[in-house]
């Protein structure tokens, strides 16, 4: 009886002992570490996909509504279209103020990401690898020009064991494209170069490619301009605060290895110049684009006389263990430079993470750009929005419109419209997972090439 009453007991507390590890799992939540770790990794979860008991139907198409429209003040609501980057879905698709699909593409090998229309009416994508061997959050591996019909007009796949394109792509004025790339440096050259982590890891580069020829006529490597403070008889030994220039190997502690997951390029056509969006840094790079690619990969030459060391950077001052400045950034997404009587003004929007509060920014550059060691180098904030229920701790994303108004992608709800003075007059939600959106006049050239 007691050997019973024994047995009896411990399958009572071994199933205790199991719902409290459900419960526990369930109710997890991803760190944040104020070194510079990401809760976020840029990709749908199940939460993210739609969940119903009926039989699935099939989503919304042209001359259907996308999902549910709010209109909190007709009056102040830009006139134009709208281009929805579903990443969940792997869907792109144009809709007008109403929600109403009005061209959509069929994309087989899903986004990668970031895809806009451009003025031809073609699409600019980067698209998913069929089989990527590196597979982070936000993994490309392929790049295309899809025309309306959605035929590919060019396809260029970068994608191995020892890289992949990833997150997004950017038209140069020259025809040219650029993208990032996360590249494989194995357990060894990591060591060397003075890692911590003692793994693989992949930082970022980025490469320009002739699309007439396929060729990658530029690059930059973020291995080429590193320093570290851990290991006195490895490379690139030096102290991180007297090298504001450089980037810290060790600043982020990740174990899968994406030691900086960058995930948004802008490029600036008055100054040569490359914007790179560093989630897990919690940062904006500025990296030369003048240089040669020898130049790129050495701190001289180009119109800065750096070569690839960092012109300037800015949100988050710890990444550079600098105590001066006010840290803005907490996983930041959506680089984009202003123009016209704003040209000089930066937009990014700061997820807010370890916040749980979203804030989209816009922000003045100092000019000239350069960097001090020890001292106060952030721009200052020349506008900022945030909202109580304005919350993505990934992806998301904002674009000023030619009205002052702006669009913000808050990634796991839709898409909200504000106003100047910070006043919301619409709003889209349909479930998904959007990686940013895109505002189009109803005359934009691309518009016009889809005969819209």
């Amino acid at each position: 009886m007691k050997q019973t009453f024994r047995l009896i007991l411990a399958s009572l507390l071994s199933i205790l002992f199991l719902m409290n590890a459900c419960n526990s799992d369930d109710n997890s939540m991803d760190p944040v570490d104020d070194t510079g770790q990401n809760p976020t990794d840029d990709q749908p979860t199940t939460d993210d996909e739609p969940t119903t008991d009926d039989e699935p139907t099939d989503p919304p198409g042209v001359g259907e509504a996308a999902g549910t429209v709010e209109i909190f003040n007709a009056d102040l609501v830009s006139d134009g279209y709208v281009l929805i980057n579903d990443a969940g879905a792997d869907r792109v698709y144009l809709m007008d103020k109403n929600s109403i699909i009005l061209h959509e593409w069929d994309l087989p090998f899903g986004i990668g990401n970031d895809v806009e229309l451009m003025d031809d009416g073609r699409l600019l994508g980067i698209m998913k690898a069929e089989e990527p061997d590196i597979q982070y959050g936000g993994q490309g591996g392929k790049l295309q020009f899809v025309n309306p019909d959605s035929s590919v007009d060019w396809n260029f796949d970068y994608s191995s064991p020892e890289y992949i394109t990833h997150h997004d792509v950017e038209l140069l004025p020259n025809g040219n494209v650029i993208t990032i790339v996360w590249e494989r440096r194995t357990v060894e050259q990591a060591e060397q170069a003075g890692s911590s982590l003692e793994i693989d890891i992949f930082p970022e580069a980025i490469i320009e490619i002739d699309p007439t020829t396929d060729e990658i006529v530029w690059e930059w490597h973020a291995w080429d301009h590193l320093v570290q403070d851990h290991d006195d008889t490895k490379d690139n030994f030096g102290v991180v605060a007297d090298n504001p220039n450089l980037i810290n190997l060790n600043y982020v502690t990740d174990k899968e290895g994406d030691i900086m997951h960058a995930n948004g390029l802008e490029y600036d056509e008055n100054n040569d110049l490359i914007f790179l969006s560093v989630n897990f840094y919690h940062e904006v790079w500025v990296i030369d684009h003048s240089t040669t690619t020898a130049e790129a990969a050495t701190s001289s030459g180009g119109n800065f006389g750096m070569g690839g060391d960092l012109i300037y950077r800015f949100g988050n001052p710890k990444a550079y263990d600098n105590a001066m400045g006010e840290r803005l950034f907490r996983n930041n997404h959506h680089p984009r430079l202003l123009d016209g009587a704003d040209l000089g003004k930066f937009s990014i929007y700061s997820n807010g993470a370890d916040l749980e509060q979203s804030t989209a920014y816009e922000l003045t550059l100092p000019d000239p750009l350069e960097l001090q060691a020890n001292e106060d180098n952030e721009p200052t904030v020349a506008w900022s929005f945030t909202d109580a229920d304005l919350y993505a701790p990934r992806v998301s994303g904002m674009v000023r419109i030619p009205t002052g108004n702006r669009l913000i992608t808050e990634g796991d709800f839709g898409v909200w419209e504000v106003t100047e003075a910070g006043e919301l007059v619409w709003k889209f939600h349909t479930p998904g997972f959007y990686w940013r959106s895109y505002h189009y006049a109803t005359d934009h050239p691309g518009i016009v090439a889809l005969g819209l």
